[in-house]
Parts: C-alpha cells; sequence; structure tokens
C-alpha cells in the first residue's frame, strides 16, 4: 500500500472512526483501524462488535494494501502534527510509515487478516430518510434513555413508523422523550432499538452530513449509509415499553412560557439545588404566580418568578432539574407549554404551535 492525502481531511476521519475501536483482551486487533487502499480510494474501517464504520476517501494512490494501525498511536501522531499539508502513507513490511513536512513517522501494526468483517443487510427493511432528519430525530432523545444496561430496552432509542411518521422514542422510566418527524416514504413495519451508546456514535457521525441517508435493517442489524459513509450497529432484542399509557389524557394546571424566560429561571435555580437535582415548582393560578425554587444547605437559596399565562389547579411539584434543562434543545419556538396532571403524576413540557416533540418528567417525592 502506497499513497497520499490531505492530512486535515484524514485526520477528521481518524477522529470519528477512532471512537468507535474496542478494548478487547481476546480480540486485540478490535483497538486498530483498518486502512485499505484499492484504486483511488482509501476505505477506514472500525469496530468494537456492538457498531461498526466505513468511511471512504478519495487518495492518490501508487499500490494497493491494507494495514491495521493502532486507533490511538495513528490519532496521537495526527493531532500532534501542525498544519495541513499532504500525507504519504506507505505499508513496509506490515508497518506503516508516514511522511509530512519532513516528518518520517514508522507505527507498528497488526494482521489485518484478524479484523472481523462489518455485518452486511442485504435483505429486509429499507427506507431512505434526509440525514438532518434523522440525526434532529435521535438527537430530540436519546438523552432520555438510560445509561444502564440492566433494561437493555430503556437503554435504547425506540424507532417505529406512525403514519406519515417516524417516531422516535427513549425512557430510563424517570422521564421520556418523543419527537416525530414527518415522512411519507417510511413502510409500515414493527419498531427496532438502536442502543444507546451506538445512537450517540451515529448523531457524531451523520451531524456534519447533508443529503439523504440509506437505512436497511433486519432482526439483528441496522445499517445506515450514505455516500462513501456505512454504519452499521447491533439491534436490542427486546420489548420497547407502551409508553402511551404513561402519558397523561388530562391537565388539571397548565403554563405558557417564554422559553427564553423558562431557561433563564433554570440557570439561576440550578446553581443553589441539592445532590438530588431538585427544584420545586410552585404555580397559583388564582394569584397569576408561577415560582421555581431550589435550596442547598451548604449553598443557600433561590426563588425565581415567572411570567406566564396559567390555568387550571393550584399545585405544587417537586422535580430533578436535569430532566428539564436536557429538553431545552429539543424545544422550537418562542413559547413553551408546561402541563401538570396532579402532584404525583407526570408533567409534559412541549413547544407551543409545535406537536411533533414531547418530554414527561416524573415528580420526585417530596
Amino acid at each position: 500500500m502506497k499513497c497520499s492525502c490531505p492530512k486535515k481531511l484524514l485526520s477528521e476521519t481518524i477522529s470519528l472512526v477512532e471512537k468507535i475501536t474496542g478494548k478487547n483482551l481476546s480480540l486485540p486487533i478490535l483497538s486498530s483501524i483498518i486502512l485499505e487502499v484499492s484504486g483511488k480510494r482509501m476505505m477506514i474501517r472500525a469496530t468494537n462488535l456492538d457498531i461498526g464504520v466505513e468511511i471512504e476517501l478519495p487518495v492518490k494512490s501508487d499500490r494497493d494494501g491494507i494495514v491495521a494501525v493502532p486507533a490511538s498511536v495513528f490519532s496521537g501522531f495526527l493531532s500532534g502534527i501542525s498544519g495541513d499539508g499532504t500525507l504519504e502513507v506507505e505499508e513496509k513490511e506490515g508497518n506503516l510509515t508516514i511522511s509530512i513536512q519532513g516528518n518520517n513517522t514508522l507505527i507498528k501494526c497488526l494482521s489485518p487478516e484478524e479484523f472481523p468483517s462489518l455485518p452486511v443487510v442485504d435483505q429486509g427493511t429499507s427506507f431512505s430518510l434526509p440525514v438532518k432528519k434523522l440525526v434532529e430525530g435521535l438527537k430530540s432523545v436519546v438523552y432520555s434513555s438510560s445509561l444502564s444496561d440492566v433494561k437493555p430496552e430503556l437503554g435504547s432509542v425506540y424507532m417505529y413508523p406512525e403514519h406519515d411518521m417516524l417516531v422516535f422514542v427513549a425512557t430510563d422510566s424517570f422521564r421520556l422523550a418523543e419527537k416525530k418527524i414527518p415522512h411519507k416514504n417510511v413502510n409500515d413495519w414493527g419498531g427496532i432499538l438502536i442502543p444507546h451508546k451506538n445512537t450517540l456514535e451515529i448523531i457524531r457521525i451523520f451531524e456534519q452530513l447533508s443529503g439523504d441517508v440509506d437505512i436497511r435493517f433486519n432482526d439483528h442489524q441496522i445499517v445506515f449509509e450514505k455516500e462513501g459513509v456505512y454504519v452499521t450497529s447491533r439491534i436490542i432484542d427486546g420489548s420497547f415499553p407502551d409508553y402511551r399509557q404513561i402519558i397523561p389524557k388530562e391537565y388539571s394546571t397548565t403554563a405558557i412560557v417564554l422559553k427564553k424566560d423558562f431557561t433563564d429561571a433554570f440557570k439561576v435555580s440550578i446553581v443553589f439545588s441539592n445532590t438530588f437535582k431538585q427544584v420545586t415548582m410552585s404555580l397559583n393560578p388564582k394569584e397569576k404566580t408561577y415560582i421555581i425554587e431550589t435550596k442547598n444547605t451548604d449553598v443557600g437559596e433561590s426563588r425565581v418568578p415567572l411570567q406566564a399565562s396559567l390555568s387550571g389547579e393550584l399545585i405544587t411539584i417537586n422535580v430533578n432539574y436535569k430532566y428539564i434543562t436536557d429538553s431545552f434543545p429539543s424545544l422550537s419556538g418562542d413559547s413553551v407549554s408546561v402541563s401538570f396532571a396532579g402532584e404525583n403524576k407526570p408533567l409534559i413540557i412541549e413547544s407551543v404551535g409545535d406537536q411533533s416533540f414531547l418530554s414527561l418528567v416524573m415528580p420526585m417525592n417530596r
């Protein structure tokens, strides 16, 4: 293998795929990145067996070949080279030599023959989606999934079709987020569960891209493919809870507040929250008051009033502020509705005039 390519392009690509490499004592090859040159392209490949990625780069090639280079060493070398310039990359006796701006480096490599193949999905369900919509759907809900592996279905993002919508949902049982993306070309199929960690990597890889992404999946794997970018993820075998049962049908108290006022109030309040991240929201529609309170015996206390349009009954409720603030980037428009079904029931946060996103938060015990 012998080729040359822009250092900036290679460095950016390696930083994307490096985070997918795995640390496996029985398979040390997973800590490496595959560089495979064929004709005028270089395929850069990495996997941890749970998620895999392959990205194609254009190169000037003198000789085809393949190497498995340790990801941390290669990435560290590239990030330490200043300037852009052109990299001359060559495989010599199973190792990788790199030349740029008078810097000549040799990196010891592993045998690429031990590297596992990325899964291929030839049969199953397939559809296309604007990549921006895919990223928007995943980013709007992924923070609500559980970080624990005890219940894999909760440590995932659930994706399913509904009429002319593609629905993304995640919950850790304490909060839930749902995002609906309009899309008419999605056929009817059962929902799929994408692991939380893999979802974060899918977002990171695709969020700078544009155009459409082709999506294919079967019972075990899902593939996202777009013009030289190929990502495959394991699908969780499980059933997502029937979350619609916990979404309140009626509300006893509702507040309409400017999004900026809402977010600013929490910026102040969380400074004084306790170790449980607790904030208290008190609403009195008759007196037209909406107060957000926090108290920390070591720091102090805060009482922030909000200008809001209120209706319904008097209510005081404690919530984890993080469950509220995590949803802020997913709220569109200038105004937010906060709806309460009762003191011991979940509250719902939505954008006024936009029914595509919903955040549900369970109250904390007093």
